[in-house]
């Protein structure tokens, strides 16, 4: 009996510790809080559209004054940052994150209608819809201001408040993020010298991307492409882009290319772990 006693006693107190209720009995919640991980809001200088960087600094940053880390930038901030945190914590250690959000400033009825992604359908596209209700709402094709944005404000702040290595940026970006990587490559190369894109949709952005092919003598930079094996219609638009790149015969491009068993949503996870792991050993060439 004295057992029974102790254990019930002891599973009292673990309701009080575990599960803490306010006055109306409802089980009082928090938000977990990802280590190490702060939230910047930053405004874009020439359209006053407010975004958020979700920065991580390496564990040990502050313990070398002297060294500079490689940083990965990355899109869709809010969808990849946990997994992103967690492969690079153990495969990338040195590097810094920063994730760039969807804007945060938009129509309230257009947000409640599309949802709080809504800008990446402007930021990340590099065409403009051809119907026009689409292109009012969604305002397809500012890939390139977003990338202005970009060079001139993210960077500038990253760059002055860290200590970066900026010759070795790296770009992560997964569905219209890769299709807005495939753009910064052929568009202004220099930007980045490692470039992930994971399951790129270039449906139909390869007559655009054809035109650009030759605009830069050498690209300089580290390709990782991948896609989901389901990915039929994607991965073809995927694999045009491949033999635009392969047809520059560019000796300064490295190029590895993956096709992922899956479909769009299931191939993502891989192809994070997948395209670090593969940053990681051209880092170790540098």
């Amino acid at each position: 009996m004295r057992n029974v006693c102790f254990v019930f006693t002891f599973l009292i107190a673990l309701s009080h510790v575990f599960a803490q209720k306010s006055n109306n009995g409802h089980i009082k919640k928090s938000c977990l809080e990802l280590p190490r991980i702060e939230v910047i809001p930053i405004t874009e200088t020439n359209t006053n559209r407010h975004y958020e960087l979700y920065i991580k600094l390496p564990e040990g940053y502050s313990e070398n004054n002297n060294k500079k880390h490689s940083v990965i930038y990355f899109t869709d901030a809010m969808w990849q940052i946990e997994i992103l945190s967690a492969t690079t914590q153990y495969i990338l250690e040195d590097a810094i994150l920063v994730g760039i959000s969807w804007q945060k400033n938009i129509d309230e009825n257009l947000k409640k209608e599309i949802g709080e992604h809504l800008s990446r359908y402007r930021d990340y596209s590099i065409r403009k819809s051809s119907n026009k209700e689409r292109q009012t709402k969604y305002q397809f094709g500012e890939a390139d201001g977003h990338l202005n944005f970009i060079r001139k404000d993210v960077f500038r702040y990253v760059e002055n408040k860290y200590r970066t290595d900026d010759d070795n940026r790296s770009y992560f970006g997964y569905s219209m993020g890769g299709e807005f990587g495939a753009y910064i490559l052929l568009a202004q190369p220099d930007i980045f010298k490692n470039y992930i894109l994971g399951s790129p949709s270039l449906n139909n952005d390869i007559p655009l991307l054809s035109e650009l092919k030759f605009k830069h003598k050498k690209l300089n930079a580290n390709v990782f492409i991948s896609y989901g094996g389901l990915e039929k219609e994607l991965g073809s638009s995927v694999e045009k882009f491949i033999s635009i790149l392969k047809s520059r015969n560019d000796t300064s491009l490295f190029l590895k290319h993956v096709v992922i068993e899956g479909s769009h949503q299931t191939a993502f996870p891989m192809t994070a772990v997948q395209s670090m792991y593969w940053l990681s050993n051209r880092q170790l060439k540098i």
